[in-house]
């Protein structure tokens, strides 16, 4: 049976394959994104496309009550739509780390408030929440991006506990480095703010990193095998609880849980030197 799935961000990367990937598996496919004009693809391919910007509470609920009111339902919500912000904790205004949570922590809480009284009526759904292998670790010089994934990590695995009495699902994506533009602006965004700081020295080095990992010689999977995994995990009778997909994801992530902590800080700092 076709599921009526709402992908947020789905103007690029991630998220424009994953409403592809849907759409190809005969799914209802609704993608939001600022973009519009970028979504032509997906309404080619049969879907259909929103505007919403993920800070404008008013905007989730007109999402979701369209969706609702032209389907009856919305089986699946997708929360992929994020922001990167890179610099040092000592550097970074915090007017910009509230705007790093307020689209990456407090926008997918507020569509799973909207979307849950309608899967509980009905006694199923699946929230996916897009997180990143930045939900477990984290590296120098990124610590309000990897704290608002911690943050939807733990918010996740709550959210799970709780809501799977009403027959609802939450499933963690973990992405590894993927082919995305998503942090086309890292070594930009590392030089401009820290980089005639005191860590300037780390941001430089970092920003030369990042334009090798996420140039045009990057190793980053291709966000269609994110994609592929979230539409698996929705389409599972039993899905896992959390999928580490993509470049390095799983590499990193056992890295992390098997190094003690400063063996695990020298060896990501040593790649800031």
């Amino acid at each position: 049976m076709a599921k009526v799935v709402l992908v947020t961000g789905a103007s690029a990367g991630i998220g424009k394959a994953t409403s592809l990937e849907f759409l190809s598996a005969g799914h209802i496919v609704y993608g939001a994104a600022r973009g519009v004009h970028k979504m032509d693809d997906i309404r080619d391919a049969g879907g259909h496309v929103l505007a919403m910007d993920a800070r404008r509470p008013e905007d989730l609920e007109r999402v979701t009550s369209t969706i609702i009111d032209e389907q009856g339902r919305i089986d699946v919500l997708v929360n992929n739509a994020g922001t990167v912000l890179h610099g040092a904790a000592e550097d970074i205004p915090l007017d910009l780390a509230r705007d790093q949570f307020e689209v990456n922590v407090f926008a997918p809480a507020r569509l799973t408030q909207l979307v849950l009284p309608s899967m509980r009526e009905r006694k199923s759904g699946t929230i996916v929440n897009v997180s990143s292998i930045g939900g477990e670790i984290a590296l120098p010089l990124g610590c309000w991006y990897y704290a608002t994934k911690h943050a939807l990590e733990a918010y996740s695995d709550s959210l799970r506990m709780e809501v799977e009495p009403f027959g609802i699902d939450v499933v963690i994506i973990q992405p590894g480095i993927i082919k995305t533009g998503f942090e086309d602006h890292t070594a930009q965004q590392l030089r401009e703010i820290s980089g005639t700081t005191a860590y300037g020295e780390m941001a430089e080095a970092l920003a030369q990193r990042a334009e090798e990992q996420l140039g045009e010689n990057s190793q980053g999977s291709a966000p269609g095998i994110v994609a592929t995994t979230i539409r698996e995990a929705v389409e599972a009778d039993k899905p896992e609880t959390r999928y580490a997909v993509g470049w390095m994801a799983d590499k990193l992530l056992e890295l992390n849980a098997t190094l003690p902590d400063r063996e695990f800080d020298k060896l990501v700092t040593g790649a800031a030197k």
